[in-house]
Formats: C-alpha cells, sequence, structure tokens
C-alpha cells in the first residue's frame, strides 16, 4: 500500500530507518514511532518507496 502524502512517506522513512538500525528509535516522535511499531520492515518498505511526485504534503481527513 503506497503512501497517501509526503508527510506518510517521510515518517515511514524515518521508521525504515530505525528499524534497520540506522538511526535510535528514541529520536522517533508521533507518527515515525507508531509505525515503527506497528509495520514490518516490507510494509514500511513500500510506504517509503513511494514516488513523491503529486503526493499533497499531508493527507485530508475527508
Amino acid at each position: 500500500m503506497p503512501a497517501k502524502s509526503k508527510a506518510q512517506q517521510k515518517a515511514a522513512g524515518a521508521a525504515l530507518a530505525a528499524k534497520r538500525g540506522e538511526t535510535k528509535v528514541s529520536d522517533l516522535q508521533g507518527p515515525a514511532h507508531d509505525m515503527y511499531e506497528s509495520m514490518d520492515e516490507d510494509q514500511l518498505e513500500d510506504f517509503a518507496s513511494t514516488d513523491r511526485k503529486n503526493k499533497p504534503e499531508h493527507n485530508s481527513k475527508s
């Protein structure tokens, strides 16, 4: 499932880096920390690798 916004894609990238041990888990905040705990590495990679072209900065909550 691809990311629906640039913010979601960035959060997934941060969580993926922590999952791989490239950054500290304690550095994660908000959605990135939630994604780290609830998703596996393959799911995070899918979100993080989403093409950012034509994506809104934030997903509208309609």
